[in-house]
């Protein structure tokens, strides 16, 4: 590959993920404005975007740690560097916990848990090993996923860990299915009724002398609410890095910056072009993508290898052999589809990330 500095997009081998450096940037800084004079910080969620360095650029912007999904994110992020980590998500089974007790005598990463059974299993690991395990309770606020119910279940919880001699740092909620909804009343009523569950549990426990440090929650969907309200200490926002089309109307203060780039390959005058960019490379689980800078064009299909794109305006110009973008509509799905993301400002290659496997 030509080196980086010198590579414009337009000589870039397709089908390839692109950034928009500049909006990526702006998405940033604002959330980084939104958080720096807050009693709440930023965790922002590695499951997004999946690259060490980006993850760095967060910290420098004021995350007081990195949130991630899985806990080989974990061990990647601690030997990048990156110390304050949150394993936001349940492991079981002997070999994880052994894994995550091994990487706790390295860092002091913190992982979710909801079931006595794992909290009993890491707290024998732990004193088998000899070594400080952080938890947090996760409290289920709605989601219907992981996680205990809020006050009394967890509570519970969060005693017998403390019992077990694991180090109890918090609790955790996730409000993942209000995160979609679009801004207004309604979307503020139900995010401050799940806020108030998680603070009313923290005050819970608190109330059984066990001192409650963290309360993380939230994502970029409530961040201005969340992130807002009284008693939480962190927001564990990921998506506004490099958003999507699904995403974006619903927090209209950052901007989608991420991209697939496609070269045409066929096209029949009048009717259609087709793509060599499917579904191996772009996510089509939450919708398909759209043709980005240009109207008159409508992505109609994701196949493996093509999307088939049909031609709504003949004035179009583009033609066999020409490049064009696609705008992600799910993000997540898609960089896991990618091994390198390419960095564009002014049309030309300014970075290549590696996307972490």
């Amino acid at each position: 590959m030509p080196d980086s500095a010198k590579l414009r997009k337009t000589d870039i081998e397709t089908p390839a993920l692109l950034v928009d450096l500049d909006v990526m940037e702006r998405n940033l800084e604002t959330m980084a404005r939104f958080f720096c004079n807050r009693p709440a910080k930023l965790r922002p969620h590695f499951k997004n975007h999946r690259v060490l360095e980006l993850a760095a650029r967060q910290m420098e912007h004021g995350a007081i740690g990195i949130t991630c999904a899985r806990l080989w994110q974990a061990e990647r992020l601690a030997s990048f560097g990156i110390r304050d980590i949150l394993i936001a998500n349940e492991i079981a089974g002997d070999a994880p916990i052994a894994r995550f007790v091994e990487l706790s005598q390295e860092v002091p990463v913190i992982v979710a848990v909801d079931n006595p059974k794992v909290v009993a299993d890491m707290a024998r690991c732990a004193r088998n090993s000899k070594a400080d395990v952080n938890v947090v309770v996760d409290v289920d606020l709605g989601l219907k996923r992981c996680g205990v119910p809020p006050r009394e279940p967890a509570a519970s919880l969060a005693k017998l860990v403390v019992e077990s001699g694991l180090k109890f740092r918090g609790l955790m909620g996730y409000e993942g299915h209000l995160q979609p909804r679009p801004p207004g009343p309604e979307k503020e009523r139900l995010v401050t009724e799940a806020m108030q569950a998680l603070v009313q549990t923290r005050s819970l426990i608190e109330s059984q002398g066990i001192p409650v440090g963290i309360v993380s929650c939230g994502g970029t969907g409530d961040y201005s609410i969340a992130g807002a309200f009284p008693g939480v200490t962190e927001n564990q926002a990921g998506s506004y890095l490099l958003m999507d089309t699904w995403y974006a109307p619903v927090v209209p203060d950052f901007q989608v910056a991420l991209s697939v780039l496609a070269t045409v390959i066929s096209k029949t005058a009048g009717e259609r072009l087709v793509v060599d960019a499917g579904c191996k490379v772009i996510s089509g689980e939450r919708g398909l993508p759209s043709v980005k800078g240009i109207s008159g064009l409508t992505v109609k299909a994701l196949h493996a290898e093509h999307a088939p794109i049909e031609i709504q305006d003949p004035a179009v110009n583009v033609e066999v052999g020409d490049k064009i973008e696609m705008a992600v509509q799910y993000h997540d799905g898609t960089v896991n589809l990618h091994r390198r993301m390419y960095g564009i400002r002014n049309g030309e290659v300014e970075r290549v990330f590696t996307i972490e496997q």
